[in-house]
């Protein structure tokens, strides 16, 4: 999610337009706002759009990360402090929420606000007045509306003990909801063309996405949500080669969503069999290691047996659904090394017809998580 000049939002999708007029709504009052969903939707974006419809559109917002600032320093960041209240403390220093005065303050990842911050935080929601860390009193009264903003859920925080209940009914007074990218895929290629045309200017690289490019990148589920297409067309831009961006140059995330696998043992049992090719393929899928290091080298060494090329050769061909050339790229290898990688496996044996793995998954879904790493051997 992103905003051009006007604060409209990036896409066309009906959530986005109904979270777009609740934003309006809400910016017409003064109410304390709580924003909460995924991780990369954008929740500040939507709060500096809140600011920019409302009244106050003219004066400070301030933006807080509570999750990226130590508690010993947080205090300090919101409220200010006193000459001499600690070391370095060398004059007095106003907090953010004193420079929000009339304005509006963002604290973003407010459900990783400690329990001490908490308190500090509702009594000032409670009074306006703050007082800095080292001063004998209050020293002003603060009109600063507060928006908030948290991946968390918070009213299981607050069963579990981790968040103030009362805090909690304080800043809900107007809950928006910005829905994950998975669950309005016709944002994505709106976004995709904002940031192709984006980016291509930062790098004076413009590219376009072939069709299948685009239906791959459009069916993906964006765990990462608008942060991770922004990384990803960034990507895709700097390592562009030509004018047109084929399936085989997006990258592997995109290209093997499922192919992480899980620690431990699968479902072919306990042996060591199973833990070994299920190690080899941690080695490969997460931590990119080439197949040529962690299979090949060790095969050499009569380390690995040819059963257990096979194993892996064979989990690999049920990701990319028999395709060999994917397979390259899901092992780690260049794409030179294409020819090199089906003569070794034709040597010793361990080629597998695609055929099989075409058929087989036909008319299902590609494996959830590392469900390929548990099958049975047959």
């Amino acid at each position: 999610m992103s905003s051009t000049t006007s604060f409209e939002l990036i896409g066309h999708s009906a959530a986005l337009r109904e979270l777009q007029q609740e934003a309006a709504l809400a910016a017409r009052s003064t109410a304390k706002v709580l924003i909460t969903g995924e991780s990369g939707v954008g929740k500040e974006l939507i709060a500096r759009l809140v600011h920019h419809y409302s009244p106050a559109a003219s004066e400070p917002l301030v933006v807080v990360n509570c999750a990226g600032i130590p508690d010993t320093l947080l205090e300090s960041e919101l409220f200010g402090h006193a000459r001499g209240s600690f070391t370095g403390a060398y004059r007095d220093k106003p907090g953010r929420l004193q420079m929000a005065d009339r304005g509006m303050v963002f604290l973003d990842e407010i459900g990783e606000m400690s329990a001490r911050m908490q308190s500090l935080l509702l009594r000032f929601l409670e009074t306006g007045e703050l007082q800095p860390i080292g001063g004998v009193a209050s020293t002003a009264t603060v009109n600063a509306r507060v928006v908030c903003a948290t991946n968390r859920d918070l009213l299981q925080r607050v069963r579990e003990g981790e968040f103030r209940q009362d805090l909690y009914y304080r800043l809900n007074v107007v809950h928006l909801v910005v829905p994950p990218l998975r669950e309005r895929p016709e944002d994505v290629v709106d976004l995709l063309e904002h940031y192709l045309q984006s980016y291509g200017k930062r790098y004076q690289r413009f590219v376009r996405l072939s069709p299948a490019a685009l239906g791959k990148l459009v069916a993906y589920d964006w765990p990462g949500n608008v942060r991770e297409l922004k990384n990803v067309v960034e990507r895709i831009i700097v390592r562009s080669r030509t004018a047109t961006i084929e399936i085989t140059d997006l990258p592997r995330d995109v290209m093997f969503p499922h192919a992480a696998p899980r620690e431990g043992g699968g479902a072919d049992g306990p042996g060591d069999a199973a833990r070994k090719v299920n190690a080899i393929l941690q080695r490969m899928l997460s931590e990119r290691e080439s197949f040529w290091s962690a299979v090949h080298a060790p095969f050499l060494k009569h380390d690995l047996t040819r059963d257990d090329v096979r194993a892996v050769v064979h989990r690999g061909l049920e990701e990319t659904r028999g395709n060999y050339r994917m397979l390259i790229e899901l092992f780690n290898m260049p794409p030179r090394d294409y020819r090199r990688f089906l003569n070794l496996l034709r040597k010793h044996d361990c080629h597998q017809p695609f055929q099989h793995f075409r058929t087989a998954k036909a008319d299902g879904p590609s494996m959830a998580g590392a469900d390929y790493i548990k099958r049975s051997a047959s």
